[in-house]
């Protein structure tokens, strides 16, 4: 909210650090909010219902990216009358001012922070354990969460990269596509929103936490090599659906690596483990981007993508290594039992 009043200031040619300014400002936000789902679905869904709710957290994460898509473009138009452009920008940016103020006082009025009663044993326990700095200690000890942060790290910031090359990849092969780039863009996200509930549900249903975070991940590997390759047959229409089944897995990867590390670390909060796993992202992200992008410029994109495929590799070997100790899962079995022995 803070940063999208900065940003109602910053419509001049000459305030582009105010539009600096306020952009920082949300990107710091970002880090927060992306470590919401998995801590918010904790705290308030019971153990049958925490991926799903984490799953639907994340596609409300992606839902705003496609809105980001979608409504920029409707609003300012691509013109060389730059006080058009700049009305249109002040509507724009007014209307966001509007939307987040009005979300951000309807959160402190009217959501509680936690249920009266935790939804689990599990949710009371994290509730009596100790401080922050303990508990990232802890996670950093925990080998089987360490491999989990860096092969996270791997996918979401390989993702990353994707996106921010699309536009330059694209147009490598087809001319005058830009509007393509962004359709293909949009289409990756709105598949990945479908991915993250779907694969959420999945591990809901199953609790097999380790082959749905396996399976999602090489399947995200195998559809990262198909797109890069699928360039070359030069269709355009091909590229759309091979970006839409890489959006799907990638993006589904979110939620399942999420509760993943929420069983590996728990009772430490999933507001913890989520936090560091987004960290972990956003440096891979930088660092493939840039990588991907000196390759771009001078081998093409093929180099670019095959580094892509080759980490996703190394990525999904770390993932096969990681040992299966659903903590919080035997939590709520203990919980189960013992309430079971009582009511005999």
């Amino acid at each position: 909210m803070v940063g999208a009043w900065i940003k109602v200031g910053s419509v001049a040619r000459n305030r582009f650090w105010v539009t600096f300014a306020g952009q920082f400002v949300v990107a710091i936000s970002q880090v927060f909010i992306l470590g919401v789902p998995p801590r918010l679905a904790a705290v308030w869904f019971g153990p049958d219902q925490v991926s799903t709710a984490c799953a639907i957290g994340v596609f409300g994460n992606q839902l705003g990216v496609a809105l980001g898509f979608l409504v920029p473009p409707a609003i300012v138009p691509t013109t060389e009358d730059m006080d058009l452009v700049g009305q249109r920008l002040s509507i724009m940016f007014y209307g966001v001012v509007a939307l987040t103020t009005t979300l951000f006082i309807t959160i402190v009025i009217v959501f509680r922070e936690k249920p009266p009663t935790p939804p689990t044993t599990a949710a009371l326990t994290q509730e009596e354990t100790g401080s922050y700095v303990k508990g990232i200690v802890k996670l950093i000890k925990n080998p089987g969460y360490v491999l989990l942060l860096l092969s996270y790290g791997i996918n979401v910031g390989a993702f990353y990269a994707i996106s921010t090359l699309l536009n330059q990849v694209v147009l490598a092969h087809f001319e005058d596509a830009s509007e393509d780039a962004g359709r293909i863009g949009l289409l990756i996200v709105l598949a990945g929103m479908m991915g993250s509930v779907v694969c959420g549900f999945i591990l809901d249903k199953t609790a097999k936490f380790k082959l749905v975070t396996l399976v999602v991940y090489l399947l995200s590997t195998f559809f990262m090599l198909g797109y890069t390759f699928i360039f070359r047959l030069n269709q355009i229409w091909l590229v759309y659906i091979m970006a839409a089944v890489l959006g799907f897995f990638m993006t589904g990867y979110l939620p399942v690596g999420f509760e993943f590390a929420a069983e590996l670390t728990y009772p430490e909060p999933e507001g913890t483990s989520s936090g560091l796993l987004n960290a972990s992202a956003q440096f891979f992200g930088v660092l493939c981007t840039l990588a991907d992008g000196q390759l771009l410029a001078g081998f093409g994109d093929m180099a670019a993508n095959l580094l892509l495929v080759a980490v996703l590799i190394v990525g999904s070997i770390m993932t096969a290594s990681i040992k299966e100790d659903l903590r919080r899962q035997a939590a709520h079995g203990r919980t189960a039992g013992a309430n079971g022995a009582t009511s005999m």
